[in-house]
């Protein structure tokens, strides 16, 4: 074979494509230059394939669906159940049919980089996305579950087109559409784990912005849950109206006022 130098040969292995019999005659290489090289390759086609299996594994709701004659599936997820302060925000998407983007995940697995990443390639590539946002306010008028709900309902119904199929991560909802709840759904359904990603990224962005406003409360890095920094902001300065009046300890806080 050819004698190539190393920096020939890491050109060559960044290639997408590449012959295997050549990697195998790369292996006969003394050099451990060349077999780190090797190595690193072939990492990275482990970590493609088990990104394409956890695809496959998680297009199957979709994929069935398909096969029984459902165009357009909406993926259907929530974040902000549990913070002290902000909105619940519900996320509906739907994907097409090949949708192929590898590593989506449920957004409690990805990084902050990595959200914003696949948000930009759901916003892309998505048939259509609705959003759905429940203010505090209106939280602690209905309670959080029901906030929930309408929040999600919202974001269905801003749907262009309307979806054929809902499947929604571990609720069911008062709609007149065919839908399945699935426990864990953001882990098991790509259309699910887009819609988290998505909720994730636009309620940050909304508790960021938030936070400029009330540079006292850090809601930037806390995203309005309770944390030790944010119940010593409630308690150096007061409540504001993206309070959840209805949660502990808010509620405590204002009986005792």
């Amino acid at each position: 074979m050819q004698k190539y130098s190393i920096h020939q040969i890491a050109s060559m292995l960044e290639e997408s494509t590449i012959d295997h019999e050549f990697i195998r005659k790369l292996k006969k290489d003394p050099r451990k230059g060349v077999l780190k090289l090797i190595e690193k390759r072939e990492k990275q086609e482990s970590h493609i394939k088990e990104q394409q299996t956890k695809l496959d594994e998680m297009s199957k709701y979709e994929k069935d669906l398909y096969e029984n004659g459902f165009e357009m599936i909406a993926g259907v997820d929530e974040v902000g159940r549990g913070p002290l302060a902000g909105p619940v925000l519900a996320a509906a998407v739907i994907l097409p049919k090949h949708f192929s983007v590898l590593g989506i995940n449920d957004s409690k697995q990805l990084s902050h980089e990595k959200r914003e990443e696949y948000f930009h390639l759901i916003g892309e590539q998505a048939i259509s996305i609705g959003i759905g946002m429940i203010p505090s306010y209106q939280v602690d008028e209905v309670n959080i579950y029901e906030a929930t709900k309408l929040a999600m309902i919202q974001a269905i119904t801003r749907l262009d087109p309307l979806p054929h199929f809902l499947l929604i991560d571990a609720m069911k909802l008062e709609l007149d559409i065919p839908q399945l709840s699935i426990v864990k759904g953001d882990e098991k359904s790509v259309s699910i784990a887009a819609a988290s990603i998505v909720a994730k990224v636009v309620r940050d962005r909304y508790m960021r912005k938030l936070g400029e406003e009330y540079p006292n409360y850090g809601f930037q890095s806390h995203m309005g849950y309770g944390t030790k920094q944010h119940l010593e902001a409630i308690s150096n300065f007061g409540i504001i109206s993206e309070h959840r009046r209805s949660f502990s300890p808010i509620k405590e806080v204002l009986a005792s006022s």
